[in-house]
């Protein structure tokens, strides 16, 4: 992406999102893109930003954790409170998810005992039924 400004078409197109997204973002403070009128021109900055709200929005950290990151960027420290905060974070939101993968392995492995618990009866229904 060069420096050159962006419209909201154009940056919806780049980064698969709408505009009421893009809109979003600007009224809970995570882009300010310069206006014109009621045109919005996003700069290389915006961009990178987005990119980090996307990011961050996959991950599963909330508005508040993404803003928090956000306004860490700017400080004059070579971005290292930035990525310091963004690691403790992705350590917590790691350990969260892997709990819920095993949540969700037990529930799996239940719903496949109880489909082959229910395939049975129904098999037994059928033979049943058959025989009369």
């Amino acid at each position: 992406m060069t420096d050159r400004l962006l419209t909201i078409r154009t940056m919806c197109d780049q980064f698969d999102v709408t505009p009421r997204t893009l809109r979003f973002y600007e009224q809970k403070e995570l882009l300010a893109p310069i206006r014109e009128g009621q045109k919005r021109l996003y700069t290389k900055r915006d961009r990178a930003r987005l990119t980090l709200i996307l990011r961050g929005k996959k991950f599963g950290f909330s508005l508040e954790e993404i803003r928090q990151l956000l306004d860490l960027y700017d400080r004059d420290d070579q971005q290292q409170a930035q990525i310091t905060q963004s690691y403790k974070i992705a350590r917590t939101r790691l350990t969260e998810l892997e709990r819920q993968r095993e949540e969700l392995d037990v529930a799996i492995s239940e719903l496949k005992q109880h489909l082959k618990w229910a395939e049975g009866v129904m098999t037994t229904f059928s033979l049943s039924q058959a025989g009369e």
